[in-house]
């Protein structure tokens, strides 16, 4: 088994994970944020090559946001960092996996994941209460 990178990658190493990352036709590609220790999964999101090369670059995880058209630095507004531990890309090159230390909760609903809706008695019910207020996060109602 090979153990997460220990120093940001070189410029080289970095080029090489773009060159072999297959993105849709909107110049994007899904990222799968995973905790890192409990494997539990955070959050999915859209990254395009800048997003990506800023995340391998810098160690904090960057998106793009479709409804703003910009790169999104998980944490900048919220202070809900996640910072990045190791970058994978799934066997088709068309699925990323970022393992991360999450600073806070992942999801804009103040929950730690943002997989907490599930099927309870025939009803579709949140399933994990938030951890912080999205007023306190955001100064605002947010979404993605």
């Amino acid at each position: 088994m090979t153990t997460a990178p220990s120093s940001i990658p070189s410029p080289e190493a970095r080029a090489k994970f773009l060159a072999a990352t297959r993105f849709n036709r909107d110049g994007l590609v899904p990222v799968i944020a995973q905790a890192e220790g409990s494997g539990e999964v955070l959050m999915m999101a859209w990254a395009n090559a800048e997003a990506l090369e800023e995340t391998l670059a810098t160690g904090r995880v960057v998106y793009f946001s479709r409804s703003r058209n910009a790169l999104w630095r998980k944490g900048e507004t919220s202070g809900q960092v996640q910072h990045l531990v190791d970058l994978r890309l799934d066997c088709d090159g068309d699925t990323v996996l970022a393992i991360v230390k999450q600073t806070g909760v992942a999801c804009h609903t103040g929950r730690r994941s943002c997989f907490f809706q599930a099927l309870r008695d025939g009803e579709l019910t949140p399933i994990t209460q938030p951890e912080a207020d999205p007023e306190a996060l955001y100064g605002h109602a947010h979404g993605h």
